[in-house]
């Protein structure tokens, strides 16, 4: 079945709402977690002091709290589209009097231009369209200030897909932007200097009811525009755990997350780096990932 891009992509409403019943996420979001991790750590790499720092597609505001320790002189905006998330990151950060919670979407950002120094977008670009997402950047962004961003890539939940794809041809897993893909939108939206780098996680389970129980308490279930609108039926679905289980061994099957990890500044001067000239940002070869044929 041939799908279009726009079919295959998040629809935003639906999107919203799964965020909004997303109680557990906290309970699940380990991979939100690990790519933040190493989206901070880059940090390192770069000078700077920010006035202003947002947290992009915030969720429970754990990107928020550690913006503002890291930058405790900064305002942190956390900002999200879902009134759920909100929630939980006000009831998080309340005692913290530096983060604002502000409610916002990715693609239409309530920021005035060049107004931030550092953006942190972790896993928001999956449930956008990047292009949007890159653009708005730009524009809110100041000469120099930074980008940083986490996706997921096209081998996220391949096993999902199969699994899907022998037991009927609906799209039940989203459409994600390869590395390469990502840097030329990055370029063409105003950005300047991208660095991206990707690699692959594989989590295990033992059953696919704690794979779907992760899932949707991070509200990653399937909003996709052009998602089968009817229920799955118990047929297609115990058809669908079977040939999951089948990729495992005898006791657990494993799903494979595909992470895309990506820098890059606002157009203008940048930021000093330590250890090299102003403007220059060292980054080892080896984190500079290329998808093989």
């Amino acid at each position: 079945m041939t799908v279009s891009l726009d079919s295959a992509l998040p629809e935003a409403r639906a999107a919203r709402r799964a965020f909004d019943r997303a109680l557990g996420f906290d309970s699940a979001c380990f991979v939100h977690d690990e790519t933040r991790r190493r989206l901070l750590e880059r940090l390192d790499l770069v000078r700077l002091e920010p006035r202003v720092a947002v947290d992009l597609g915030c969720a429970t505001g754990r990107g928020a709290l550690a913006l503002a320790q890291r930058y405790p002189a900064a305002r942190v905006l956390a900002v999200d589209s879902s009134a759920g998330m909100l929630r939980a990151t006000r009831a998080r950060c309340t005692s913290v009097a530096a983060i604002s919670a502000l409610g916002g979407d990715a693609e239409r950002l309530p920021l005035r231009a060049a107004a931030v120094q550092l953006m942190l977008a972790n896993l928001v670009l999956p449930w956008c369209r990047p292009q949007a997402l890159f653009a708005e950047a730009a524009r809110v962004l100041e000469p120099g200030g930074v980008l940083l961003f986490a996706t997921l890539g096209p081998d996220s939940l391949a096993e999902v897909r199969r699994a899907w794809g022998a037991v009927d041809s609906a799209l039940h897993v989203h459409a994600a932007f390869d590395m390469h893909d990502l840097g030329d939108l990055v370029v063409s939206a105003g950005l300047a200097e991208p660095v991206l780098d990707v690699d692959r996680i594989e989590v295990t389970y033992a059953r696919v009811a704690n794979l779907v129980r992760d899932l949707r308490a991070c509200g990653a279930v399937n909003v996709a525009a052009g998602r089968r609108r009817g229920l799955t039926g118990a047929r297609r679905w115990r058809a669908f755990e079977r040939e999951l289980e089948r990729d495992g061994n005898a006791s657990r099957f494993g799903v494979t997350v595909e992470i895309v990890l990506g820098l890059a500044f606002g157009t203008g001067a940048r930021p000093a780096v330590d250890g090299g000239r102003p403007g220059e940002v060292a980054v080892p070869l080896a984190r500079v990932g290329r998808r093989g044929a």
